[in-house]
C-alpha cells in the first residue's frame, strides 16, 4: 500500500510540475527536447508533447517498479530495499524533469538574447 502512494505522489508531483511550466512556457510552440555537446539544440517537440514526456515516463517506470515489487518475492536480505529504490528513482526522474525544463528555458532565452 505504501508502495502506491509514493507511486501516487510521484505521478502527481511531475504532473504539477508539467503544468506549471506548461503556464511558464505559454508563449512557446515548441519546446526543446535534445542538445548537442555543443549546447546547440538538436531537435523540438510540440509544447504538450514536450512537458507531458516526463508524468508519463513516471508512470510507466515507476507502475513499473512498483508492480514487480508487490508481485515478485525479493531475495532474502533485500525485503526492504523495495521502497528506497522506488523513491530514489522518482527523485531522478523529477531530477531529469527540472533539468530539462532549465534547459529549455535557458535555450529559448538565449534565442530571446540574441535575437535583439
Amino acid at each position: 500500500m505504501l508502495m502506491l502512494l509514493v507511486l501516487l505522489l510521484f505521478v502527481a508531483t511531475s504532473s504539477c510540475v508539467a503544468l506549471r511550466a506548461n503556464k511558464r512556457f505559454h508563449s512557446a510552440d515548441r519546446l526543446p527536447v535534445q542538445w548537442s555537446l555543443t549546447d546547440e539544440v538538436n531537435w523540438s517537440a510540440p509544447r504538450p508533447v514536450a512537458l507531458a514526456f516526463m508524468p508519463v515516463l513516471t508512470v510507466l517506470l515507476l507502475g513499473f517498479a512498483t508492480g514487480l515489487s508487490l508481485s515478485v518475492a525479493p531475495r532474502p536480505g533485500q525485503e526492504h530495499f523495495a521502497l528506497p529504490v522506488l523513491v530514489l528513482m522518482g527523485a531522478a526522474l523529477l531530477a531529469g524533469q527540472q533539468l530539462h525544463l532549465w534547459l529549455a528555458w535557458r535555450a529559448l532565452n538565449r534565442g530571446k538574447e540574441q535575437r535583439l
